[in-house]
């Protein structure tokens, strides 16, 4: 594989300066990579320079991270849509790939190594084994080689590519294909695997009192990657290979559990990390295999249990202890629980087990001064790392599944004897307070929690006497970790908590956002933001369903928004919390309810663009961005529709750090700055101003287009303009260019959306005169496109647009204007696809527009009229009581949209450039048929007086082409609605 030198230097250098600290140079660096990334043999380079020994090592380490995702986002994938396939590598450059892609892994330094045996992954996850044949006895081949030749360091290299390849096992879902693959790996791997295994083992017997860890650290690292290579082969179903040979594999497995090595070898992590990976396959043949693994299981119970027993100064003990008694809890919650039924073993258990695990350790108090987000993260969120506490109180929970009664007893007593020593001295006993309200969130029943709960405490006099003193205690910066066990108690609980007890303590909790500890106000913050969220189920008065109501709404929090404004307007200030997402969520949450006007928001608007304007030196945090963001939408939708004086200033603060966006392009905020542009857009009345005007001329230029991820957030830029200057389209060639984006986006499946919304956008605002001359040009592109592309999603999206032309211009205008192109071509679309989809339809807006054309085109259109058309109008018909009485049963329980999906909305787009919708930027879609309150009655009603005109004509139809159980359906709804066909 040839790589020219000169490009190997030229992406050295443009990688280096991506990681620079200069804004300037590091865009200029991503831009420069992100222009050469269309080039030919770009992912060759990326492969060669992340193997080339001459280049600096960081640079390699960037451009083996970008090699890989560049291979997970364009590798060719069998099932791709054929209009993506320009997206992917050329066949030439895969081939070239595969062939050089193992033995360049096996010589790159352990970082790289580790980034490209992901790359091969991503690789293999489409073409492996079909397509890549030769990728498993290479493996072998080589594996082979190296361990005749005594050589370890190859070994795991090897391994490690390996276990990458099988990784996909674990989670994938389980279907004929993927076990055809795992027995055409079984047949190749597993008698080498176990043969790796057993050498690695051998060695590691005869170095056993060797005192020089690193020495035995390789040899512990292959058996390690071993075991986790027998966990993925082992996920789909007991392979026969592992279940004949279980007891040479359980054998090693218990002399790596029980057999101690020389401390400094201990010391060093490396038997621990081994004993943890044990540990998991333990786990997974007693969840899987109980029935083959019995036979072993009572002397791996006694051989963890001797471990956990154990002290050691080992950095791997904490993750070990966690997957041990993660293989206890699994052994206590089935039908072997008896082992631990006994009184004896149970009361070792909380003391020996769960209460020392459940204490704050000296690494805790460290990760909380030093690390707070990943102390957060553990503590609050979960993790994919779990923690030592939460382990030990599941397996508590564990027990409590079978041995309730003990286990609230000797919980309660342990609760009890904590509270009294913290009581005996305050100052040196806090993290017995800490553990006792720890243990009562862990195993006392919360909402929507399974299981029933463990009743440990009595949880209103636990509530006064433990947890409210905390929060109004005079002392409240000090004992910061208890502190932030208190809100996380309220957080947990806060369903719970009645209405007025959570306000009279919000002064409270709002002190904490300005306390000094980062947990400590973060935590305050998210509290205050899922208080603010929680739904109650309120009975629909005469309907046997509920819908959800917000708890607190804006009256509630108007007396406390100013100070929780302040607070963390205060705590983003604070070191290490700049750009603290909890603070700026909970400022969002509190923004999009609050009523809040004067002087505030002029404060909060100038607050959060400075905020802005630093962030864009440096976009990195990209749930804060995406809170922020949201923030500046809540504080514009519900201030500036309350108060429309308010928009000049509004443009004032936010217009230049706008234009700095897209001037800078910075890429990661332009959706959101188009988003919000449409935003002031909407709340502007014409004439708009020059800013805007020359902003309607950015978006009519194709080249604002050529990014994916900013297609949605243009088209709901391009929505508010034409709602306010519809007629500007007509002017300067306008409506042609946007139809010929339009195309373009329709032209691929992930685009295709966004030119529907694109095309109804038009037809909602623009006047059929001015639309006329395009309207065939229209419905060519859209039947050309159908004649290759007949998926639900996109014939859906068909229906609902020619159900939107109906709607706003007339059935004849539809069924001419389509038969324009093709005689009849309208009644050849409506058999094909309008019928059999209609049905199919979801949302709410768009059924009822669905349903409501359908309905109009039954009872207006001279087509379907016509007596020749019969059984047309009779499927129609049957299509349409199948959709509404669909959507009935479903019971289609819409929630308005408060803002809650912004909470976690971002957690999936990492920090590439993609669009996440701003849920306080208000609706993106309104109801075109507002007179028209319910589709069910305009269809009965509709039929009724078309029937009126010509009696006796209608039912013989209906008899003959509607379904039996559509015609029942039908008669209710008459009946419901007083109206008779005839």
């Amino acid at each position: 594989m040839e790589v020219p030198p000169e490009m190997l230097d030229a992406l050295a250098g443009w990688f280096a300066q991506s990681l620079s600290p200069d804004a300037a140079a590091r865009r200029a660096a991503e831009q420069s990579i992100s222009s050469a990334t269309a080039s030919p043999g770009f992912a060759l380079a990326l492969l060669g320079l992340s193997a080339s020994p001459r280049h600096d090592l960081q640079a390699r380490l960037a451009a083996s991270v970008h090699f890989k995702n560049l291979l997970r986002r364009r590798w060719p994938k069998p099932d791709a849509e054929a209009d993506d396939a320009a997206d992917h590598l050329p066949a030439s450059d895969c081939a070239i790939i595969k062939a050089n892609l193992l033995q360049l892994l096996l010589t790159a330094p352990p970082l790289i190594q580790a980034q490209l045996s992901e790359a091969l992954a991503a690789a293999a996850a489409s073409d492996f084994p079909a397509m890549w044949e030769s990728l498993l006895p290479s493996i072998v081949s080589s594996l082979g080689t190296a361990v005749n030749a005594g050589d370890v360091a190859a070994t795991n290299s090897l391994l490690a590519a390996a276990a990458s390849l099988f990784s996909r096992f674990r989670n994938a879902f389980d279907n004929n294909a993927l076990r055809l693959d795992l027995k055409y790996c079984l047949e190749i791997f597993a008698a080498p695997l176990l043969e790796v295994f057993l050498f690695a083992s051998r060695r590691l017997q005869a170095a056993a009192t060797t005192v020089n860890p690193l020495e035995l650290r390789p040899v512990f690292e292959c058996l390690r990657l071993c075991c986790e290579i027998f966990y993925s082969l082992n996920s789909i179903d007991l392979p026969e290979f592992f279940e004949d040979n279980m007891r040479q594999w359980m054998t090693e497995f218990r002399a790596f559990l029980t057999t101690s090595y020389p401390p400094p070898v201990e010391a060093d992590g490396a038997p621990d990390a081994l004993r943890a990976a044990v540990c998991d396959n333990l786990q997974l043949y007693m969840e899987k295999y109980e029935e083959e693994f019995r036979g072993y299981l009572k002397e791996f119970v006694e051989a963890v249990w001797g471990l956990l027993m154990a002290q050691t100064a080992s950095p791997s003990r904490a993750q070990l202890a966690v997957t041990a008694i993660r293989f206890l809890t699994t052994v206590a919650e089935s039908v072997h629980h008896a082992l631990f039924g006994s009184p004896e073993a149970m009361k070792q258990i909380c003391d020996s087990v769960v209460v020392p695990n459940l204490r704050l350790r000296d690494d805790d108090e460290e990760l909380f001064e030093g690390n707070w987000v990943e102390y957060v993260r553990r503590d609050s969120e979960g993790s994919d790392a779990d923690t030592l506490r939460r382990a030990a109180c599941r397996l508590l929970r564990g027990l409590a599944a079978n041995y309730r009664d003990q286990v609230a007893a000797l919980v309660s007593a342990q609760v009890q004897q904590m509270l009294a020593a913290y009581a005996a001295d305050r100052a040196n006993n806090w993290k017995e307070k800490d553990a006792a309200i720890y243990l009562v969130i862990a195993l006392m029943q919360k909402p929507g929690a399974t299981g029933g709960g463990t009743p440990v405490v009595d949880m209103e006099s636990f509530f006064t006497s433990v947890i409210v003193p905390e929060l109004q205690a005079p002392d409240w910066q000090s004992e910061p970790m208890l502190k932030a066990t208190v809100l996380r108690f309220l957080k947990e609980f806060k369903d719970q908590i009645p209405k007025a007890t959570a306000l009279a303590l919000l002064p409270s909790v709002v002190r904490f956002l300005t306390h000094e500890s980062n947990v400590v106000h973060s935590y305050a913050a998210t509290f205050i933001e899922n208080l603010l969220i929680i739904k109650d189920a309120v009975p629909v008065p005469g309907v046997s369903t509920v819908t959800r109501s917000p708890r607190y709404v804006a009256t509630d929090i108007n007396p406390f928004a100013p100070q929780i404004i302040q607070n963390l307007s205060t705590a983003l200030s604070f070191p290490d919390s700049y750009e603290n997402p909890y603070l700026m969520k909970c400022l969002m949450r509190v923004l999009g309810i609050a009523n809040i006007s004067g002087q505030i928001v002029h404060e909060i608007t100038a607050r959060l663009v400075g905020i802005l304007m630093e962030v864009c030196n440096n976009p990195k945090n990209p749930d804060f961005n995406h809170y922020l963001f949201e923030a500046l939408a809540a504080v514009i939708g519900r201030t500036g529709e309350q108060d429309p004086t308010l928009l000049p200033a509004f443009e004032t603060s936010l217009f230049p750090v706008l234009q700095r966006i897209l001037v800078e392009d910075i890429s990661e905020f332009w959706p959101y700055a188009f988003q919000i542009f449409a935003q002031l857009v909407n709340l502007s009345r014409p004439p708009l101003s020059q800013n805007y005007m020359q902003l309607f001329g950015v978006l009519l230029s194709n080249a604002t287009w050529d990014r994916p991820p900013c297609v949605p957030a243009l088209v709901r830029l391009l929505r508010a303009f034409l709602r306010k200057i519809p007629n500007e389209l007509n002017q300067e060639g306008r409506l042609p260019n946007i139809l010929a984006i339009s195309r373009s986006l329709l032209s691929r499946s992930s685009t295709e959306d966004s030119s529907f919304y694109m095309l109804n956008t038009l037809v909602e605002n623009v006047s059929l005169d001015i639309m006329s001359p395009y309207i065939s040009e229209i419905w060519s592109a859209l039947f050309t496109r159908l004649q290759t592309r007949q998926a639900v999603k996109f014939v859906n999206s068909l229906v609902v647009f020619m159900s939107l032309v109906l709607v706003k211009y007339g059935s004849g205008v539809l069924v001419s204007s389509i038969d324009a192109i093709q005689p009849n071509l309208f009644t050849q679309i409506l058999p094909r696809f309008w019928i059999p989809n209609l049905k199919l339809i979801k949302g709410a807006l768009e059924v009822k527009l669905t349903a409501v054309a359908s309905t109009k085109l039954l009872c207006e259109s001279a087509v379907l009229l016509d007596a020749a058309a019969a059984q047309l109008w009779g499927k129609l018909l049957d299509s349409i009581v199948t959709l509404l009485s669909r959507t009935n049963q479903d019971g289609a329980q819409q929630e308005q949209n408060d803002g809650a999906d912004a909470v976690d909305i971002q957690k999936t787009s990492g920090y590439s450039v993609s669009f996440v919708r701003l849920q306080y930027a208000g609706k993106s879609e309104d109801d075109l048929l507002k007179e028209v309150n319910d589709p069910k009655q305009f269809l009965v009603t509709s039929l009724a007086t078309l029937s009126a005109q010509s009696p006796g004509r209608f039912g013989p139809v209906i008899e003959q082409h509607v379904d039996p159980a559509n015609k029942s359906v039908l008669l209710q709804l008459c009946a419901a609605y007083n109206a008779n066909i005839v």
